[in-house]
């Protein structure tokens, strides 16, 4: 696949917790359309760059672009509009235990968008569809395995029609038939919605079947960087 145009672009991150310093001079591209995975050990500071991402952390120091616009110190009202554009599966799902599946993945567009309740459930329900679980709109987390789990918070990430989906270890904690299971979904998000996705992962599996480039991430700094190949 061909890409040319950069959606996200960081230069120089840094990010310490007292005497901690997590993160040390990062920096990288992400192209619109692409997967693209950082990949590194527990405890390496994935999480904490993803965040940094998404805006909910401050870098100590650093420069971020969305598409060609500067956001370094950008507004929480700018913030909130970028916001719009990204949408985030947490690692451990991160569904409302006391809400239904329809009402999980509906959250975020009744929160962000005006829309009539009937144009609400026909997109949860197109999403539901997408991720391989159509029907299940009443059912509740508690019922749910992890791996639908999983695939509910996909369905409500990509409710919100995002330019990225960022991933937080997608794959961690499921047995193996159903992470490849998410590994397809990944693609497919891909393939079918155009959609740009950047995953933190210390698995190997998933990061060889999904990337079209991946980044190593060593002692805070990214150390090598490119095509699973």
């Amino acid at each position: 696949m061909d890409f040319k145009r950069v959606i996200i672009k960081v230069e120089d991150i840094y990010k310490s917790f007292g005497k901690h310093q997590v993160l040390k001079g990062v920096s990288f591209e992400i192209m619109e359309g692409e997967t693209f995975t950082v990949m590194g050990r527990s405890g390496v500071g994935k999480s904490v760059l993803l965040k940094i991402l998404v805006g909910l952390l401050h870098p100590d120091r650093e420069k971020i672009y969305f598409y060609d616009e500067d956001i370094t110190h950008a507004s929480e009202d700018r913030w909130k509009e970028i916001r719009k554009n990204l949408a985030v599966v947490f690692q451990q799902s991160a569904l409302f235990d006391s809400m239904t599946v329809e009402e999980n993945v509906a959250f975020g567009l009744r929160r962000m968008y005006r829309l009539r309740e009937d144009e609400i459930r026909e997109r949860v329900n197109r999403c539901l569809a997408l991720v391989g679980l159509p029907g299940i709109n009443n059912k509740m987390p508690s019922e749910l395995s992890g791996g639908m789990k999983k695939r509910v918070a996909l369905a409500r990430a990509i409710a919100l029609e995002p330019k990225i989906i960022f991933y937080d270890e997608p794959t961690t904690g499921l047995d193996p038939v159903m992470a490849d299971v998410i590994s397809n979904l990944i693609i497919k998000m891909q393939q079918e919605l155009r959609v740009t996705s950047f995953i933190i992962t210390h698995e190997l599996k998933l990061a060889y079947k999904v990337s079209d480039r991946i980044a190593m991430l060593y002692d805070g700094k990214i150390i090598e960087m490119g095509t699973p190949e």
